[in-house]
């Protein structure tokens, strides 16, 4: 019943900022942990970070710093506010639960940073 749309991917220099939000058809983020998630072409998906129920983040060494995971539980929706980007962050990126369930990747939404 759920369903997860990511939006505010686009293009960005190097150094530059894009916020990117996770709106949820149905509610569920008051019961799980949440991760963003990205995939670059050729290669395995990994999670750059996650939030907690409790709203603790923890986040890959590769983004440490530089992203920022929030979540408005009221409005079902997680935030990833990207900053200092770098061309190596260039993926198409997803949020789920963390864990992941299957059933809830959606489209994504692309991240290319130019160098």
């Amino acid at each position: 019943q759920v369903r997860l749309v990511e939006s505010g991917g686009g293009l960005v220099q190097a150094g530059g900022s894009l916020r990117l939000s996770c709106a949820a058809s149905g509610r569920i983020f008051s019961f799980y942990a949440m991760g963003w998630y990205r995939q670059a072409p050729g290669k395995q998906r990994e999670l750059a970070g996650r939030i907690t129920t409790s709203g603790s983040t923890n986040y890959a060494d590769s983004v440490k710093g530089r992203f920022t995971i929030s979540r408005d539980n009221a409005k079902n929706t997680v935030y990833l506010q990207m900053n200092s980007l770098k061309p190596e962050d260039t993926a198409v990126y997803y949020c789920n639960t963390d864990p992941p369930l299957h059933a809830l990747w959606g489209q994504g939404t692309q991240v290319t940073v130019s160098s």
